[in-house]
């Protein structure tokens, strides 16, 4: 059976609600069946949680300085700059420097715990 295609949907950022997760950390979402997209606000001094998830993520530095930590291992990113986080492997971010740090985080297919930032696309779906 062949699957519907869904309509087009422009979004600007700047006007999606963004889920505050705990101090210094806020993040908003935008994707569709196969991908999600997470934009994450960190600001220096957040409390830095090491985490794991099954698949792969990829996350764009798009704003001001990231130190990750994956396995052991740091990489600092700065603007334009994308790291491969393998899935299973236990990783964080973090802003770094003086000021807040915007990045980009890809899964595909999307994370299910996240499936709430994208609530408000659903009405897209049908």
């Amino acid at each position: 059976m062949a699957r519907k295609l869904r309509r087009p949907m422009k979004v600007r950022w700047s006007d999606l609600e963004m889920e505050d997760v705990r101090p210094g950390v806020r993040r908003c979402g935008f994707g569709g069946r196969d991908a999600l997209l997470v934009m994450n606000e960190l600001q220096p001094g957040m409390e830095v949680r090491p985490h794991s998830h099954e698949r792969d993520q990829i996350a764009l530095v798009l704003a001001g300085r990231m130190r990750f930590v994956i396995e052991d291992e740091e990489h600092e990113l700065g603007p334009g700059e994308a790291l491969l986080i393998p899935g299973g492997a236990v990783h964080a971010g973090e802003a770094v420097g003086d000021g807040p740090a915007l990045n980009l985080d890809v899964f595909a297919p999307p994370r299910a715990d996240y499936a709430h930032l994208t609530a408000w696309m659903a009405a897209d779906d049908d």
